[in-house]
């Protein structure tokens, strides 16, 4: 779980919100987790969970664990996966 900390004038949807790596669920009949997760907070408080990166469980398959996030002072965030022992970067790109 992180705060997140980038740049706010690239990402100021983001700033100071809460990631969490949801490594996932190896043991459970029906795995849940496998995906990043941000959190909304207000005054302090949780207000709102959204699913932000997925793809890691597709159809029971397991592709990959997410298992840390790191923010980078440019606003991308970095996601490491110890299944596919892989760092994943997600940047921001204006539309």
């Amino acid at each position: 779980m992180r705060f997140y900390t980038g740049d706010p004038g690239i990402s100021a949807d983001y700033q100071n919100q809460i990631f969490i790596a949801e490594h996932g669920s190896a043991s459970r009949s029906t795995p849940i987790g496998y995906r990043v997760t941000l959190v909304r907070v207000a005054a302090n408080q949780a207000t709102a969970y959204e699913t932000f990166a997925e793809g890691w469980l597709q159809n029971g398959q397991i592709l990959g664990r997410p298992v840390d996030l790191l923010t980078l002072p440019d606003g991308s965030l970095l996601v490491s996966d110890d299944t596919a022992n892989a760092i994943y970067r997600i940047s921001y790109r204006a539309p």
